[in-house]
């Protein structure tokens, strides 16, 4: 070492510094680069995504030729340093011990952390032009590789290790759900919500969403045909249920615009009714929403009616209450109930009624009522309660604050809601009844 002055040792300290933190940074960057984000920029013809899809894809290669460059680089500084410091101060070991902590020193600093920190960071500003340097070392290297991985196979195949176990990377729908709720400023509010919607439906079940029974708009033979006619003159739907005497019952779904030819021509007898009818179609309540939506698609329907384990009818679901799930509420001509607008007022609170579903008023008003129980408001007081509460009492369920106006033939009729002051973060907690 005598031979180069010191500046030119400092000049070769520099630049094997320098090359060890490339390989640093280029082990780091390419191997936090999102595959995903890779193949889209593969498609997109994006220069660099090609030599990076080609290293990634033989991994063991990659790796083998960043960690043998950045090793024997390691080597040489901290054999330079040591040299330098033996020249300038003398052999023994105390000069060995103090070189040993400045290469260390070096090394962590200038050539691991920093340049590992800065590839996590911009992992993809930086692979994609340093492929374009990998990969003909790689190629250069490729026998010194071939030479390291025989002993790495041999030693994986001795220890029964499986490269090749995790096969490519795949993203289950949790991963996914993950991905959409952190997709941020790049993707749209509305269409985030449209995705997220779309994971739930494997978990929701048709008793989610579907119409309870005391709320469902029928037609009962047993009225008189002129009140028949007037029902369906004034009615808002396109479909609804017929029954005889006890909505049990059902004798089949009416489609309005097939009756109104017979409205108009004043033949209306319950004969004619009764032929106009198409075959009810019942459902179990604890169908999965997304399974429906596949049946409704199969059997070409838009309605059915959900029944329990003994065949009681517990509701109606149309594929509109369906969609509505995964995109939100439609605007229709139907005109809007009282108490369900489900909108908080100027004050913080809000009138609804008792039979309003609990995922509706969680997902507009953004409450935190739980849903591994009761559907509706009147279900979650009651089941809380444990007994019929009279009119004036006041509760707490999940953070909010209720008071009960109207109770009538053993069920709340209707509830003010006070807005929470926090958002609920466990919902399901304990009610407190005053």
């Amino acid at each position: 070492m005598d031979a180069f002055p010191l500046s030119a040792q400092l000049i070769a300290l520099a630049v094997l510094l320098f090359c060890s933190g490339f390989f640093s940074i280029a082990e780091t960057s390419m191997m936090a680069l999102n595959r995903y984000r890779l193949k889209a920029l593969l498609a997109q013809g994006r220069s660099g995504a090609q030599q990076a899809a080609a290293l990634l894809a033989q991994t063991d290669r990659l790796l083998s030729v960043i960690l043998i460059g950045n090793n024997l680089l390691n080597a040489g500084i901290s054999a330079l340093v040591t040299a330098m410091a033996i020249n300038s101060f003398g052999n023994n070991e105390m000069v060995i011990a103090v070189a040993t902590g400045i290469v260390a020193f070096l090394i962590i600093v200038f050539a691991e952390i920093t340049p590992k920190v800065i590839g996590a960071t911009y992992p993809e500003k930086i692979a994609l032009p340093i492929s374009f340097v990998l990969k003909p070392l790689l190629r250069v290297l490729y026998p010194l590789v071939w030479f390291v991985n025989l002993f790495v196979s041999l030693l994986l195949k001795i220890a029964r290790i499986k490269t090749d176990a995790g096969g490519e990377h795949r993203l289950g729908p949790e991963e996914l759900r993950s991905l959409v709720l952190e997709s941020g400023h790049f993707m749209p509010q509305k269409h985030r919500s449209i995705l997220i919607n779309l994971f739930d439906l494997e978990r929701i079940r048709v008793d989610d969403v579907m119409t309870p029974r005391a709320h469902i708009e029928a037609i009962d033979l047993s009225m008189e045909p002129d009140a028949i006619a007037r029902q369906l003159a004034t009615s808002h739907h396109t479909r609804l249920a017929v029954y005889e005497g006890d909505i049990n019952n059902v004798k089949g779904v009416l489609h309005i615009r097939r009756a109104a030819a017979a409205l108009i021509d004043g033949d209306w007898t319950r004969e004619t009714l009764l032929g106009l009818l198409n075959e009810p179609y019942f459902i179990p309540a604890a169908t999965p929403v997304f399974q429906q939506l596949q049946f409704f698609q199969e059997h070409r329907q838009r309605l059915a009616l959900v029944v329990d384990e003994y065949g009681e009818l517990q509701g109606l679901v149309t594929l509109e209450d369906i969609l509505e799930e995964m995109i939100g509420e439609f605007t229709t001509g139907a005109p809007v109930k009282s108490g369900t607008r489900f909108a908080w007022e100027a004050d913080g609170t809000t009138l609804v009624e008792g039979g309003a579903l609990l995922r509706d008023l969680n997902r507009r008003l953004g409450l935190a009522f739980p849903l591994d129980g009761p559907k509706t408001l009147n279900g979650l007081i009651l089941d809380h309660l444990q007994d019929i509460p009279a009119s004036g009492v006041s509760l707490k369920i999940a953070d909010c604050a209720m008071e009960i106006l109207h109770t009538e033939d053993r069920v709340v009729r209707t509830v003010r809601l006070l807005r929470p002051a926090v958002p609920a973060e466990e919902p399901g907690a304990d009610a407190v009844v005053s």
